[in-house]
């Protein structure tokens, strides 16, 4: 080994992100093909602070306009579904996180008005065969993510 010039330690990249990008590039063709027009990729934003006061960020995989609604996408790749389909991993707080950046990117760009669902997109890259690609279109709203106003009659008959 030249102690003058020493060998660059090798990077390991991780699996899962190789194949998490290969799969946001497969949704953005796929996407592209439908007609939708890409905003922005990987778009990362700070939402709060966790309850032990470390900050967490939230990150939108795709930002793409379908027609004139703004859609929010979260990309699930696996190498199988053998155990579960992609899109169950997409659940309650990845979903919560999601609606937290894409309300401050709607805020930043004052788009109050604009129509807007969230999409998860569903990829299995399977071997000797096409990638499957599902779409699915408003996979969830905000609404169940809206807090119940309690009033005094909730209570009357305690």
């Amino acid at each position: 080994m030249n102690t003058l010039f020493p060998q660059e330690p090798q990077v390991i990249e991780d699996p899962n992100r190789v194949l998490g990008r290969k799969g946001e590039r497969l949704a953005v063709r796929f996407l592209e093909k439908g007609g939708a027009r890409m905003v922005a990729a990987n778009f990362r934003i700070p939402i709060g602070r966790n309850i032990k006061g470390v900050a967490v960020n939230a990150e939108i995989d795709l930002i793409v306009m379908d027609g004139a609604t703004l859609c929010f996408i979260e990309v699930k790749t696996r190498s199988s579904d053998e155990f579960a389909a992609p899109e169950e991993a997409v659940n309650l707080r990845k979903q919560r996180q999601i609606i937290r950046a894409a309300k401050k990117y709607r805020k930043i760009f004052r788009l109050n008005n604009v129509n807007f669902r969230y999409d998860v997109i569903s990829i299995v890259l399977r071997k000797q065969a096409p990638p499957r690609i599902d779409h699915f279109k408003s996979f969830w709203t905000e609404e169940k993510f809206r807090k119940d106003r309690w009033s005094d009659d909730d209570f009357s008959g305690f």
